[in-house]
């Protein structure tokens, strides 16, 4: 992703995101450039990083183009699903995937402070908050998240069986649940939603499939 497209395959990249590569980009070209970076990790040809010279590279300072905010699950890496190097995102991650006040500030620093341009909201499939939360879970401080999402339980629209055990309604669940945490952002960070008005940056939404590693952006 990022920096990296511009690298032989095969070539380690040795150098993180630049001040001058990000600012250059519009939101539009960061979304297909990550894009590009799930295409290499489902084809099993990631970028060679050179780690360590990344963190030699952004230990002076650091210029992400994207700030994701993705769930806890620990088979949805977001920085390996998108083949990025060290430097190139900030990465927010939370059971659930949903925007609370902390995030909010996290969100509105990587992109009005730091310039990021791109606010991607990534849910994933068989989540297990989503689960939770249709099965009206309580367990101490998680019953408070899951509350968050219960509103995408009953605003999904599904035929089928409406129940945790039924996979297909998690699923639909899961991508109500990424754009009700799209319209929180809009509407609870007047930061953001400013940048998004003025074209500065997206705000977008996708889920990430489990099974074959495709991560679909939502429309």
């Amino acid at each position: 992703m990022l920096a990296t497209m511009a690298v032989v395959p095969g070539e380690a990249e040795a150098a993180s995101l630049t001040q001058a590569q990000r600012d250059a980009m519009t939101p539009d070209q960061v979304i297909d450039m990550m894009k590009q970076g799930n295409a290499r990790f489902r084809a099993g040809k990631p970028q060679q990083h050179d780690y360590l010279a990344q963190k030699r590279s952004s230990a002076a300072g650091q210029f992400p183009a994207a700030v994701i905010l993705s769930c806890i699950d620990s088979r949805a890496p977001a920085e390996i699903i998108l083949d990025t190097g060290i430097g190139e995102t900030f990465n927010g991650r939370i059971a659930g995937n949903i925007a609370n006040n902390d995030l909010l500030g996290s969100m509105e620093f990587a992109c009005a402070a730091a310039g990021a341009k791109v606010v991607l909201v990534m849910g994933h499939t068989a989540c297990g908050a989503v689960a939770g939360a249709i099965d009206n879970v309580e367990l101490g401080n998680l019953t408070g998240l899951l509350k968050v999402i219960k509103p995408a339980v009953d605003a999904t629209q599904f035929s089928g069986e409406r129940s945790a055990k039924n996979p297909q309604f998690v699923d639909a669940v899961a991508k109500t649940n990424v754009q009700h945490t799209i319209d929180a952002i809009r509407k609870n960070s007047p930061i953001l939603a400013d940048l998004e008005k003025q074209g500065k940056i997206k705000i977008v939404g996708s889920m990430y499939d489990l099974s074959n590693g495709m991560l679909t952006f939502l429309g």
